[in-house]
């Protein structure tokens, strides 16, 4: 369905994924620090505030579309994060989150390539300019797989750069003090994306274990060290920082635990990579092969 870009109030599950939730959260019990243990910085996306006093989140991760969208939430944000001493990760989603309003990939490329969304872009980074937090802008992540999951993803290499170059210069003119965070999955195609050095301020990855679908489908379980090693060395020739901007894990009790003695230990051998954010809420996609939704949530990830 062809809809009209809009900024306007957020409705219905997009409210859970937007903005920190600063006032609700003020009014829940507080979460111990719940960071795994290392030095590594450490940051989150974190809707329900399990970390809301954890002194070690040192970035805090929010996603928004650039449709009906209530620019509200990012000087709430600002806000939540100013109090804690955090930075801001802002992921920017090209289309709404109400499932039966989006629109076509062609229509999303067309449309930025024709300037139509141009006043999204503006409209978000005006108001990240006046944030007081540090700012880092992730547009459009994920580019290069195949899954089916965005609408901005599997595009011919040389539309998406055409794209993120044209909405990162709208960015960049609107709120000049931004980094920007380009973010591939780090699959074997990543490197076909990249928009140049001149558009890159930091890489993002993604990294997920599912210890069930592994074993099925992989033939055994994967470790955070072997994922973060081979999509590293993919784009560790840009010689960007790197950080790895999704991070989620859920198996039974020993899987769970390797993975959280890995996340945040220093890496001489890496130096290049500079964090880690967890992914602190309930998959919205269906991972493959019929494994549903899995719960990325710290007290819902250790699985029997």
């Amino acid at each position: 369905m062809i809809s009209v870009p809009r900024i306007k109030d957020l409705s219905r599950e997009r409210f859970a994924r937007t903005a920190l939730l600063a006032p609700l959260l003020v009014l829940m019990p507080l979460a111990l620090p719940a960071a795994p243990p290392g030095s590594l910085p450490f940051g989150v996306y974190d809707p329900e505030g399990d970390f809301i006093s954890d002194s070690e989140v040192t970035i805090e991760h929010i996603f928004m579309p650039w449709e009906d969208v209530d620019l509200n939430s990012l000087l709430e944000a600002d806000i939540y994060a100013l109090e804690r001493n955090r930075a801001l990760m802002i992921t920017i989603e090209p289309w709404t989150w109400t499932r039966d309003e989006r629109n076509t990939a062609n229509f999303l490329r067309n449309g930025i390539e024709g300037g139509y969304y141009d006043a999204n872009m503006r409209g978000i980074c005006n108001v990240i300019a006046t944030l007081q937090s540090p700012v880092s802008v992730r547009w459009a992540h994920e580019m290069e797989t195949d899954d089916g999951q965005f609408i901005w993803s599997n595009w011919n290499p040389a539309d998406y750069i055409s794209a993120y170059r044209r909405m990162i210069d709208i960015c960049r003119e609107a709120a000049p003090k931004i980094n920007v965070v380009w973010s591939p999955i780090g699959l074997e195609n990543a490197n076909e994306y990249y928009p140049g050095d001149d558009y890159v301020d930091l890489v993002g990855l993604s990294i997920f274990g599912l210890e069930a679908w592994e074993i099925e489908i992989l033939g055994g379980a994967k470790t955070f060290d072997e994922l973060l090693d081979e999509r590293y060395n993919r784009v560790k020739v840009f010689g960007k920082p790197v950080i790895v901007a999704e991070l989620g894990y859920s198996g039974k009790a020993d899987y769970v635990a390797l993975w959280e003695s890995q996340v945040r230990k220093q890496r001489p051998e890496m130096p290049l990579l500079v964090g880690a954010a967890y992914f602190n809420q309930p998959e919205v996609y269906d991972w493959p092969d019929g494994y549903g939704l899995p719960d990325w949530r710290i007290n819902n990830r250790v699985l029997p």
